[in-house]
C-alpha cells in the first residue's frame, strides 16, 4: 500500500471521526432519555424511521427542510474554511427571502419562467452577499471580529426586515407577509414529476443545493481565489507571504458566505410559500454552524449533516406522541457538543 493511500485513508477516517462520535453519542442519550420518560427506544426509533425515509412524504418532508439548512451550512462553512467564524447566516438569510420574495413579485407577468426564478434567486443573493460584507468590511478595515459583527448585524437585520414588512410598506395589509410573488417566478413541486411525493412540500429547489455544494467544492479545489481563501485558513502568515491581500479576501469570502446564505430561502419563497413571511426561518440560519461543523465544511459532509438534522426535525413530529418534541433539540444538541469535542480543529476551516 502506497503513502499516498495510507495518508488520504487516515483525513478520511480522522473526518468520519467526529461524525461518528456525534451519532453515537446522540443515540446513547436519545436512549436514555425516551427510557427516562418511560417509552420504548425502539418504538422511538422505529416511528422516527417510518415518519421519515419510511414514506414518500416523510422523504420529501427531509428534502425540503434540508434545503435551506444545507445552504446556511454552506455558508458557514465557506467562512470557515477562509479562517472566518459567520455566525450572521440567519440575518443574510433573511434579507435574502425578502429579496426573493420583492424582485419575485415586480417581475411583469409574462417573464419566462428560467429568467423570472434567476432574478429572483439573483437578487436574494445580492442580497446576502450584502449583508456578509458589511462585517467583512468592519474586519479588514477596523480590525473587528467577525463573530460580534456578524452576530450583531443580525438583530439589526431583523429588525429592519420586521419593519419593512410592515402593511404600510412591503407587507399586506392584516398581515406580516409580502404579495405572492409571480407564477413564473415559482420553483415546481417535486410531486409534479415523482407524484408518489404528493403533500410533501419539496421542490426542485434541492436540485439548486447540490449546484451550489458542486460550486463551492469546485470554487475551493479549481479556482485561484478560492485557493488563496483556502490558504488564508490555514496559515494568514502563509497568505501574506504568498502576496494574498488579506483584507480583500475577508471582504471576499464573508460575501461568498452572505450570497450562498441569501440562496437558502428559495426553496420557502419560491418553492413552497410563494412569499416572504417574517419569522419563517425559524433559526435554520444558526443551524447552519451545527450542519457545517457536523460536516467538516466539506460540502458532501454538508450536504449528510443536513440531511441528518432534516431527518431529525420531520422526526420530532413523528415521534410527539410518544416522547415530547423536545427530545430531538436535545439529540441535535448533542451531536454538535460531541462533534466539537472529537474534532475542535473544524472551526479553523483546517478540516479539509
Amino acid at each position: 500500500m502506497s503513502e499516498a493511500t495510507t495518508a488520504t485513508r487516515g483525513r478520511v477516517a480522522d473526518a468520519l471521526m467526529g461524525p461518528a462520535i456525534g451519532l453515537a453519542a446522540a443515540i446513547l442519550v436519545g436512549n436514555l432519555l425516551t427510557i427516562a420518560v418511560g417509552a420504548s427506544p425502539l418504538r422511538v426509533w422505529s416511528l422516527l424511521l417510518a415518519g421519515t425515509w419510511g414514506s414518500a412524504y416523510g422523504i420529501g418532508q427531509v428534502l425540503f427542510k434540508a434545503t435551506p439548512l444545507a445552504l446556511a451550512g454552506l455558508s458557514v462553512s465557506i467562512g470557515l474554511r477562509a479562517g472566518l467564524f459567520n455566525v450572521g447566516a440567519e440575518g443574510q438569510l433573511v434579507a435574502g427571502a425578502l429579496a426573493t420574495a420583492v424582485v419575485g413579485a415586480a417581475l411583469p407577468p409574462g417573464t419566462p419562467a428560467v429568467l423570472a426564478v434567476s432574478l429572483a434567486i439573483a437578487g436574494g443573493v445580492a442580497a446576502g452577499a450584502a449583508v456578509g460584507a458589511v462585517p467583512g468590511v468592519l474586519k479588514a478595515r477596523f480590525g473587528a471580529h467577525e463573530v460580534i459583527g456578524t452576530i450583531m448585524l443580525n438583530f439589526v437585520v431583523l429588525a429592519f426586515v420586521q419593519w419593512l414588512v410592515l402593511p404600510e410598506r412591503l407587507g399586506l395589509p392584516e398581515t406580516q407577509n409580502t404579495a405572492s410573488v409571480v407564477d413564473a417566478a415559482r420553483i415546481p413541486r417535486l410531486s409534479a414529476w415523482i407524484p408518489s411525493l404528493a403533500g410533501s412540500s419539496a421542490s426542485f429547489a434541492v436540485v439548486g443545493v447540490v449546484l451550489a455544494a458542486a460550486g463551492v467544492h469546485a470554487f475551493f479545489k479549481r479556482s485561484r481565489v478560492g485557493w488563496e481563501l483556502g490558504v488564508l485558513g490555514i496559515s494568514p502568515t502563509a497568505a501574506a507571504a504568498g502576496g494574498i491581500d488579506k483584507g480583500r479576501a475577508t471582504i471576499l469570502a464573508m460575501a461568498l458566505a452572505g450570497g450562498v446564505a441569501g440562496l437558502a430561502s428559495m426553496g420557502t419563497v419560491l418553492g413552497f410559500r410563494g412569499y416572504f413571511e417574517v419569522g419563517f426561518s425559524s433559526g435554520v440560519g444558526f443551524m447552519g454552524i451545527a450542519v457545517a461543523m457536523l460536516g467538516r465544511t466539506h460540502p458532501a459532509g454538508v450536504l449528510a449533516a443536513a440531511l441528518l438534522f432534516g431527518t431529525l426535525s420531520q422526526g420530532a413530529l413523528a415521534i410527539h406522541a410518544v416522547v415530547p418534541k423536545e427530545l430531538v433539540d436535545v439529540l441535535q444538541a448533542v451531536v454538535v457538543l460531541a462533534v466539537v469535542g472529537a474534532s475542535s480543529d473544524v472551526v479553523t476551516g483546517r478540516s479539509t
